[in-house]
């Protein structure tokens, strides 16, 4: 016999198993299941092994909202990010609900039976099992490959062409000269750590981001710890950070040039004033056009210092036997050559969904408080923050999701539909980014409106009052029975 759940979760990482300690926590007597299509916990923790992995946030919003970070470090490197999504599953019995090996290939949804029909790819067979809510939580980039550009002469190479996503555990780099493509936040992460061993490291990039050098551990918080009580002081530093963070982000928006000429200032005072700022650290566009670099500690600028690193502006001509020569005919050499080159979106992991027998084209869906799609019943989608840390928002949608299967429990619905008015006017990008893996996805992701509730807004103050108190039927979302689901559409 099918399996059947109240809930389906997809995806064992940060979000998947956040979404389970919310469920257990907000619908105790909901049945769950998660479907991770890895062998492992920890999606993107779990995946990315390259050298020295780390948050682009701190913990205390990158961390869950009911488990405090104890770490003495506040930007956190991947294996104790990796380890505390574990212990948040092994410490509430999360992980007896995987199903590892488990990849979700489509979803079917039955207004007649009130239900999703999963089907997931096992050990190269196809196994289903039935759900009345669907969660996803499957991130929003493919597993499988990331972004690499098709660079002219990269068979002529000797050496090795590593991308991130894929990084090699036998790659030995000591001694060697290595060139990192990218000015990213993984390039920013790769260039000196790997400049602890290699000969040298040369980070090329077509145009440069903006990077901010923190302190990796957090003063305040370590203050707090030592005075008050764990989750209390968790509480708070977490509260400071987004507070702000939010007044950053607000004045990088209203002041964009004091704000460019102080970011930029900051890079001057760590290289010195002899140093080519003006190419190399000086982006094109205004702060938070696209996610900001973060170096715990200054460690890209302490590499640069000492010589251990470099940064090279210029396009790419191809790739040579001996290193990547560049459009003005200079060559970088190189013994390795990392292609941090970004990332491949993907929705849903590439998964078919198809409602009452017809495919959906969520191109064409609208979002509906940044976790549901116009005209698709009981599906939920776990997507952060482009200006703030993944989980505030993560946490919230979480919430959201139990709010709306308890009201469903009260009122004896069993359908919960966001469904856009026909004469609803406007229409913006899902993300308003400018970063290139971004901007080459947008076509395939759903549009946002204008006005609430189809606006997505990268506010956490605001989606917490919307999402954890506000109406739940609020006249948008349409709560139904199967009998009754042709009348209300």
């Amino acid at each position: 016999m099918t399996e059947h759940f109240d809930v389906v979760i997809v995806g064992a990482g940060l979000s998947g198993i956040g979404a389970a300690r919310h469920l257990q926590a907000g619908c105790p007597d909901k049945s769950y299941a998660i479907l991770e299509g890895r062998a492992a916990i920890g999606g993107t923790w779990d995946l990315f092994r390259y050298p020295g992995i780390r948050s682009d946030s701190d913990m205390y919003t990158l961390g869950y909202s009911f488990k405090p970070w104890r770490e003495a470090k506040a930007i956190a490197d991947g294996p104790s990010i990796l380890n505390y999504v574990r212990e948040t599953a092994a410490e509430n019995g999360i992980d007896r609900h995987i199903r590892f090996g488990h990849r979700v290939v489509a979803a079917d949804w039955s207004s007649a039976a009130a239900a999703w029909t999963v089907t997931a790819e096992v050990d190269g067979a196809t196994r289903t099992l039935t759900c009345g809510f669907l969660f996803m939580c499957s991130g929003y980039y493919d597993y499988a490959q990331g972004h690499s550009p098709d660079f002219p002469g990269s068979g002529d190479f000797a050496g090795k062409i590593i991308h991130p996503q894929h990084w090699p555990t036998d790659l030995d780099y000591a001694g060697k000269r290595v060139v990192v493509i990218g000015s990213g936040a993984t390039a920013v992460t790769l260039v000196p750590e790997m400049a602890r061993t290699a000969a040298h490291v040369t980070m090329l990039q077509r145009s440069p981001s903006y990077v901010v050098a923190r302190p990796a551990a957090d003063g305040i918080a370590d203050w707090l710890r030592a005075r008050l009580p764990a989750a209390l002081a968790y509480r708070l530093v977490r509260a400071k950070n987004v507070l702000l963070g939010m007044f950053f982000f607000d004045r990088s928006r209203k002041k964009p040039a004091k704000v460019k000429a102080l970011l930029i200032d900051g890079v001057r005072q760590h290289l010195g004033p002899d140093y080519d700022v003006a190419t190399h650290f000086t982006p094109r566009y205004n702060p938070w056009d696209q996610r900001l670099c973060l170096v715990p500690d200054a460690d890209l600028f302490a590499a640069i210092r000492a010589g251990r690193a470099a940064v090279v502006t210029e396009t790419i001509d191809r790739f040579t036997a001996g290193g990547v020569r560049l459009a003005s005919g200079a060559e970088v050499p190189a013994d390795v050559i990392v292609t941090a080159t970004g990332l491949q979106l993907q929705l849903f992991g590439g998964m078919a969904v198809d409602v009452d027998g017809a495919r959906v084209d969520f191109a064409t869906t609208f979002n509906y408080k940044g976790m549901m799609y116009s005209g698709v019943p009981n599906f939920a989608n776990a997507f952060g923050y482009t200006n703030a840390s993944w989980t505030l928002k993560a946490d919230l949608t979480s919430e959201y999701v139990c709010r709306i299967l308890r009201h469903m429990d009260r009122t004896g619905t069993r359908i919960a539909t966001p469904v856009r008015d026909a004469a609803a006017s406007g229409e913006t990008p899902f993300l308003d980014f400018s970063s290139g893996y971004v901007t080459r996805a947008m076509a395939q992701f759903p549009k946002q409106g204008t006005a609430a509730p189809w606006r997505v807004h990268q506010n956490y103050l605001r989606d917490l009052v919307t999402l954890r108190y506000g109406k739940v039927a609020d006249g948008t979302m349409a709560f139904t029975n199967p009998a009754r689901v042709r009348e209300a559409a």
